[in-house]
């Protein structure tokens, strides 16, 4: 067995079923073993939509997404789609190749030092000089993509590790010393944060995209608290968009009754959020009258803006479920009264909106019923869709956030449909992101 074949079974050992990609010359040997896997192999015409494509197959499906691409020109196509995924917390590997081990470093045809360009927007990246080294890096790529906070992998493999003789394991133990994420809350803290909601007056629930994979545990409780609930752009769908606690989007492009909730709270319980349009500037975002406001924060990474006065760190859905268990109704009938006066105030209903907005989303949410998975392009039409489309359902709003990378529409598309082929799929675009990858 060669070390391309030893890669696309460990590959299958992860239950991998598809991989996007482009050949070429450094990457050849795993493309031709590729003919007898039975995974399925996408072709791109352009790495960067490769790695769009898996971003969005990894959100829309819950999966690690993976991207093939070969050496130089090909592995650095990659670059945006990693930052993209890193900031988005997407858990995607890539797999490049790279020129043989002997020619590294000499400015060899088509070599580029991928590893090293690559350290700073994925979780980790690999080298692999040994191919029976092969296994274990698959088996701790995947483990990292998809644990702790998600977000990219690089595997490279030079040209002659593919075709040299692996005579190595496939039961690896993973031995991780360094790498040990929280996954479960502080009971402390969570008793604190609960005592916080049930003593506030004006408490909202605020959700990110860290929580839509714990949509399940946050309508629960949801439900049982009362709480209104208000989703960034990322957390579109994570909770119902159509439920009567659901008061819309905070930030520039959100809704008032959302911006008048962040704006009196007192007590503010954030779930996988962080977005830098909804806060604003920092000093002025969330005053409150009295000085006993508190902000909880679920999440696999700490607050970066905004200080959190109970810290919870550990993966949303096992935080909510003990939450769950302590949670009572809130008397909040004051505090819901208050928000009602201006929950009218929303895009669909503030006069006749941008034409090219109502021609499209809004009409879309009424065929459908909302059930649909929605990617955009970035620019005013990925406004337009967050604040006319009603998201329904978790993992079924596809967008650039963080990075705000534009051109992500059309291969988003492609791999929500690959990720979910019985679904409909729609791409709202712009003509300028489209123009970007339309190859």
């Amino acid at each position: 067995m060669k070390g391309a074949e030893a890669l696309l079974k460990a590959l299958e050992r992860e239950g991998v079923e598809v991989i996007f990609g482009h050949p070429g010359g450094a990457i050849m040997p795993t493309y031709d073993a590729l003919y007898d896997s039975p995974i399925r192999h996408i072709l791109v015409r352009h790495e960067q939509g490769g790695i769009h494509a898996a971003t969005a197959y990894a959100r829309a499906s819950g999966r690690v997404g993976v991207v093939m691409a070969t050496s130089g020109p090909g592995a650095l196509n990659l670059v945006t789609g990693l930052a993209d995924a890193l900031m988005d917390s997407t858990p995607v590997v890539a797999i490049t190749g790279n020129v043989p081990r002997a020619l590294i470093g000499t400015d060899a045809f088509q070599e580029a030092d991928v590893t090293g360009v690559t350290m700073p927007i994925t979780n980790h990246n690999y080298l692999v000089q040994d191919v029976n080294e092969i296994p274990r890096v698959v088996k701790e790529a995947f483990h990292i993509a998809s644990t702790g906070r998600p977000g990219p992998v690089l595997i490279d493999l030079p040209k002659d590790v593919q075709l040299a003789e692996f005579t190595g394991e496939f039961d690896v133990e993973l031995d991780l010393p360094g790498y040990k994420p929280t996954l479960r809350g502080h009971p402390k803290q969570i008793e604190r944060a609960l005592d916080a909601l049930e003593k506030a007056e004006r408490p909202i629930l605020m959700v990110g995209g860290g929580a839509q994979h714990a949509h399940a545990e946050l309508l629960a409780f949801a439900e049982k608290t009362g709480l209104p609930v208000i989703t960034t752009l990322m957390g579109l769908g994570a909770f119902p968009g159509n439920h009567p606690l659901w008061l819309g989007m905070p930030g520039m492009h959100g809704t008032v009754a959302a911006n008048r909730a962040i704006h009196h709270a007192d007590v503010i319980l954030a779930i996988g959020s962080f977005d830098d349009r909804v806060t604003g500037k920092v000093s002025r975002f969330a005053p409150t009258p009295t000085p006993s406001s508190t902000w909880t924060l679920t999440r696999r990474r700490s607050a970066r803006w905004v200080r959190t006065h109970i810290p919870i760190v550990g993966d949303s859905r096992l935080v909510l479920k003990e939450m769950l268990k302590g949670a009572k109704p809130l008397r909040l009938a004051a505090w819901w009264r208050e928000l009602e006066e201006c929950a009218p105030a929303t895009p669909s209903a503030i006069g006749p909106g941008p034409p090219q907005a109502r021609r499209s989303s809004a009409p879309s949410t009424e065929a459908t019923g909302g059930n649909a998975i929605v990617t955009t392009g970035v620019g005013q039409h990925q406004m337009f869709a967050a604040q006319y489309f009603t998201v329904t359902r978790p993992r079924s709003f596809l967008t650039s956030g963080g990075l705000g990378t534009m051109g992500v529409g059309l291969p988003f598309a492609i791999g929500a449909q690959i990720a979910r082929p019985e679904e409909l799929v729609i791409d709202f675009d712009g003509d300028g992101s489209f123009q970007m990858t339309l190859q």
